[in-house]
């Protein structure tokens, strides 16, 4: 790929983030780095990112709806996406194509004004509808082929925080997002 082609996928994706309002999230392999652990007792436990966590909390914060879609059903995503505020929470769907119409449909959000990260096949009718489509760098190859960005980060490693962040730079709400954590001014001295 030469630099000019980069600089205008780069340029496509800002574009299409830019008019992000809804950010629907897949959880294994995006929240999660996809394994799945079993106890025991045949309990299920995932391990997520608290970066990505926080960059969710900042999409929120700046006004940016947040969802999840996810093939599995898991009292832990649910646990995870209440302490994250995410109140839109699909899981055990295997047609994601539904859930997303009549997820847009409830919110009234066209899906050019949707953005969607997810890591396999299953996402693809999604990922194709949605105005700003990534996946992460150990996605499958299918998939990565089809969207406008590919996280530098792996999933469950930083790709949602990474994703969140590009978003809020390409709404120019980045420093917005950022300055309550910067503000030194009431600091008692």
């Amino acid at each position: 790929m030469t630099q000019h082609t980069a600089d205008n996928l780069h340029r496509t994706a800002t574009q299409q983030a830019a008019q992000v309002r809804l950010m629907i999230f897949d959880v294994d392999g995006i929240l999660t780095d996809g394994s799945l652990h079993f106890g025991p007792e045949g309990e299920m436990m995932k391990t997520f990112n608290v970066l990505d966590g926080q960059g969710i909390k900042l999409l929120q914060n700046a006004g940016i709806a947040t969802a999840i879609i996810s093939a599995r059903q898991s009292a832990i995503v649910s646990k995870r996406a209440s302490d994250l505020g995410i109140t839109h929470v699909m899981q055990g769907i295997h047609d994601k194509k539904s859930a997303f119409l009549a997820l847009t449909k409830e919110l009234n959000i066209p899906h050019e004004a949707c953005g969607f990260i997810g890591d396999d096949v299953i996402d693809l009718p999604i990922l194709l509808r949605v105005g700003f489509a990534a996946s992460v760098p150990n996605g499958h190859e299918e998939v990565r082929s089809r969207v406008s960005y590919v996280t530098q980060a792996q999933g469950g490693r930083g790709a949602a925080r990474e994703i969140s962040d590009f978003i809020l730079r390409a709404q120019d709400k980045y420093a917005t997002a950022l300055a309550p954590f910067l503000d030194v001014s009431n600091d008692d001295r």
